[in-house]
C-alpha cells in the first residue's frame, strides 16, 4: 500500500506509451499511459493479502499530481468473493482503441474513441477468474470486470467494493441520492450541493447520484466520476453516503426500491461483464464538459436503418394546460403552434387515453397532416410504483407493450415518453433496455422521465432522444424554493448531468405557472443552447411564446436539437456557464448567470473558421422580462466583451457570410 501511495515516481521511471514487464510470477504492479502520455492509471497487487488497487496520476503544465490515490478495487459474487487471494495469470497485449463513429444527436456528431486498452487475467483462491479491463484516454480512464468463463448457471454479484480516493483538501459538487420510499422516487432530481468539501456525507442513506464532479489540488484540476455501458445484467450504480478519508465507494441499490419489487443483487450467467467506472479530468473544465467518454465505452448502435429517427423540438401542453390532457382543441391549438414554428413534435402527456373514443386517432392524423409527430405520455408501472397516472400496465409485460408499440406505428405516432421508473434495481435496467429493444422494431422513438441517469445508451439506441434525471423547469409546478435555487443550479447543470448525456429539462419557460421565475428572460432562452437533448420539449403555452419580440421567436424556429460539435468557453458550478454549439456550419452561443450579480463574459471567437460571420446578440434588455437585439459582424480571432446580469442570459446566433 505504501509504495502504490507513494508511487509518484511512475511519471519519470515509466517511458511514455510503454509497458514495464517483468516476469509472470514476480510482476505485482502494472501501468497504463493515456495516448499522449499525461495520464498514466497503475495496478497493483498487494502483498501479502493479495488485494487489488489503482490509481491515477496526471502529468500537467505545473507539475506531476496525483488525482485518485491508492483506491480498492474487487467485486464479490455470491458463490465466491475476488476482493483478496487474487493471484496474477497473465496480461493481454497493451491495445490501442483508435475507432471514429457517428451520432444521429448530443454534444458531438462525429466522435473519436481513441484510447490504450490493458486486461489483466487474475484467479482467486477457489481458481475463479476475473479480468481487469483498463481503459486509458487522454481525457480520462475507466476500469470494469469481467467473469470471463463460460457458464450456463445463474452467479449473483453481492457487493462491489470499487473506490475513489480524491484529495481531502478538494471541494465536491454532489447530487444527494433520494431515498427510496416516497411517492415518486427515488429519482435524480435532487439539487445537487455545492462547494462541499471532500468526504462530506450525503445527508440520505441512499448516498450520492452519480455524475460527481470534484475540485482538487487547490482548484488547479477537475475530476467527474459516473458510469458507462450499463446492460440487463447489473445495477444502475451510486455512490456509498459515507466517503471516510475522501474513498468514495461504490454503492448498490435499496432493497425499498420499486416498492421492494425485483433483487438489489444483480444475477447472470458467464461470461459476465459489470459496466464501466469512469473518471473524466483535466486542467480545467474544458476537458471535462466536452469529454465524450460515456459514449466510447458504450456499446455501437442496434440500429441498422436510422432513417426514421430524427430530433427535434417539441411543444409540451401540460406545464401550462390542464395537467389532464382530455380537451382535443387545446391539444390542437399547440399542433398548430408547432407547426407554425416549424418544430416536429408535439408531447401529449398524461391523461390522453381519457380522450373521448377515436379522438386520438384524429389527433394523430390531424398533426401528421401538419408534418407534426406526435409523442405519447405512459406510465411505466406496472407493480413497481402506485402512481395511477395512465396509461399504465403497458409497459412491463412484454407482449403487451409490443402490441401497443403496433397500434401505436400503425397510428402514425412518432414517440413515447414512459416515467415512473422508480429504481435502478437490475430489472428495471432490464425495463429500460426492454422497451428501447423494442421500439426500434416499431420506429418509436423513446424519452424517459422519474428515471435513473443516461449511462451511454444514446450511443446504442439511437432512437433514446432524452431522459429527465434532472431538477428541471417542471419544478415551477413543484417546489417553492426552485425559484432562489434555479439560477445556480442551472450552472451546476453543464458541468455535472449533461455531461454524461442528454437532458429533458424542459427550457425556455417566460411565464408563471406557480412559483414565480428569479431568472430573467435571456436566461431562460439561453437553456436552449447551454443544455443539450436530443428532444428539446418548450413547455410555455402557446399566447406566451406569440408574444415574444419575432426576433426571439426567430431564434427559437432556428435553435437546433442535434449538434455538430461543442465548445466550452467560460464558465464555474453555481456560478456561470458559457458554452457554445455547431449545426450545419452556423454556431449558437449560450451564457447564463447563476449569482445575484453581475458577470462580465469575454466571447473568444477563435472556434470559428476563417471569414466572416452575422452575429445576432440577444440579451438582457432595461428589466428582467425584456430583451436587447443586436446585430453586427464577426471574424474569427476577435473577442467580445458582455456583462451579464444578475440572474441574466444571452444567447448568440453566428452565421457565415457566403
Amino acid at each position: 500500500m505504501k509504495n502504490l501511495k507513494n508511487s509518484m515516481r511512475i511519471l519519470t521511471l515509466l517511458p511514455v506509451l510503454m509497458l514495464l514487464f517483468v516476469s509472470c510470477t514476480e510482476q505485482h504492479s502494472w501501468q497504463l499511459p493515456s495516448p499522449d502520455g499525461k495520464l498514466i492509471v497503475t495496478v497493483e497487487n498487494v502483498l501479502p493479502e493479495k488485494t487489488l488497487f489503482y490509481q491515477v496520476a496526471c502529468r500537467t503544465d505545473t507539475g506531476d499530481i496525483m488525482v485518485i490515490s491508492s483506491s480498492p478495487l474487487g467485486i464479490e459474487r455470491e458463490d465466491q468473493q475476488f476482493i483478496d487471494g487474487l493471484s496474477f495469470m497473465s496480461a493481454s497485449p497493451m491495445e490501442a482503441v483508435d475507432e471514429k463513429y457517428s451520432l444521429l444527436h448530443g454534444k458531438r456528431k462525429e466522435c473519436h474513441d481513441f484510447s490504450n486498452q490493458l486486461t489483466l487475467h487474475f484467479t482467486n483462491e477457489q481458481g475463479g477468474h476475473l479480468d481487469l479491463i483498463l481503459r486509458a484516454y487522454n481525457d480520462g480512464v475507466a476500469f470494469r470486470y469481467r467473469f470471463p468463463e463460460e457458464d450456463a448457471e445463474l452467479y449473483t454479484v453481492i457487493n462491489e467494493v470499487t473506490g475513489f480516493s480524491l484529495p481531502e483538501e478538494g471541494i465536491a459538487f454532489m447530487m444527494p441520492h433520494a431515498d427510496a420510499g416516497g411517492r415518486y422516487g427515488p429519482s435524480y432530481e435532487q439539487y445537487y450541493q455545492k462547494e462541499i468539501a471532500v468526504g462530506t456525507p450525503s445527508p440520505n442513506k441512499a448516498g450520492w447520484s452519480f455524475p460527481a464532479l470534484f475540485e482538487i489540488h487547490n482548484g488547479g484540476f477537475w475530476v467527474l466520476l459516473s458510469e458507462a455501458g450499463l446492460d440487463e445484467t447489473y445495477f444502475g450504480a451510486r455512490l456509498e453516503q459515507e466517503a471516510l478519508n475522501g474513498v468514495y465507494h461504490i454503492r448498490m441499490p435499496d432493497e425499498q426500491e420499486g416498492l421492494g419489487i425485483g433483487d438489489v443483487s444483480p444475477s447472470s450467467t458467464l461470461p459476465w461483464t459489470t459496466p464501466w467506472r469512469l473518471i473524466i479530468m483535466g486542467e480545467s473544465l474544458k476537458p471535462v464538459v466536452e469529454s465524450s467518454m460515456v459514449t466510447h465505452l458504450s456499446s455501437p448502435s442496434v440500429v441498422e436503418n436510422t432513417d426514421w429517427i430524427k430530433p427535434g423540438r417539441s411543444t409540451w401542453s401540460w406545464w401550462t394546460s390542464a395537467r389532464r390532457p382530455r380537451s382535443f382543441d387545446k391539444l390542437v391549438r399547440f399542433i398548430d403552434f408547432t407547426a407554425e414554428m416549424g418544430w416536429e413534435y408535439s408531447l401529449v402527456d398524461v391523461y390522453w387515453d381519457k380522450l373521448e373514443e377515436g379522438k386520438i386517432r384524429e389527433l394523430v392524423s390531424y398533426a401528421n397532416e401538419k408534418s407534426v409527430g406526435l409523442i405519447l405520455w405512459y406510465n411505466s408501472g406496472g407493480e413497481h410504483n402506485i402512481i395511477e397516472a395512465g396509461p399504465r400496465d403497458k409497459m412491463q409485460e412484454r407482449s403487451i407493450r409490443r402490441e401497443e408499440f403496433k397500434y401505436l406505428n400503425e397510428m402514425g405516432v412518432k414517440g413515447i415518453k414512459v416515467d415512473f421508473f422508480q429504481s435502478d434495481k437490475q430489472d428495471r435496467i432490464q425495463q429500460y433496455l426492454g422497451i428501447l429493444e423494442d421500439a426500434k422494431e416499431f420506429n418509436l422513438m423513446v424519452n424517459f422521465h422519474g428515471c435513473t441517469v443516461t449511462r451511454g445508451w444514446s450511443r446504442t439506441y439511437p432512437h433514446f432522444m432524452t431522459m429527465e434525471a434532472v431538477k428541471g423547469g417542471e419544478c415551477y409546478r413543484f417546489d417553492e424554493k426552485f425559484p432562489e435555487s434555479a439560477p445556480w443550479h442551472n450552472t451546476i447543470l453543464p458541468f455535472t448531468r449533461n455531461v454524461v448525456g442528454p437532458m429533458d429539462y424542459t427550457p425556455v419557460t417566460f411565464s408563471d405557472v406557480l412559483y414565480p421565475h428569479l431568472t430573467t428572460y435571456a436566461h431562460e432562452l439561453a437553456l436552449s443552447v447551454v443544455y443539450e437533448s436530443g428532444w428539446v420539449h418548450f413547455p410555455d403555452s402557446v399566447a406566451t411564446y406569440r408574444r415574444m419580440p419575432e426576433e426571439v421567436l426567430d431564434f427559437l424556429k432556428s435553435v437546433p436539437a442535434a449538434w455538430d460539435e461543442i465548445e466550452f468557453l467560460s464558465g464555474y458550478p453555481g456560478k456561470f456557464a458559457v458554452l457554445a454549439r455547431q449545426s450545419n456550419g452556423d454556431w449558437y452561443v449560450g451564457g447564463i448567470n447563476g449569482a445575484p450579480a453581475d458577470q462580465p463574459v469575454n466571447i473568444d471567437f477563435s472556434f470559428l473558421d476563417e471569414g466572416e460571420f452575422d452575429m445576432l446578440l440577444i440579451q438582457d434588455g432595461e428589466t428582467s422580462k425584456e430583451f436587447s437585439v443586436e446585430n453586427r459582424l464577426i471574424h474569427s480571432g476577435q473577442s467580445s466583451e458582455l456583462v451579464m446580469p444578475a440572474l441574466g442570459g444571452f444567447v448568440v446566433r453566428l452565421t457565415k457570410k457566403n
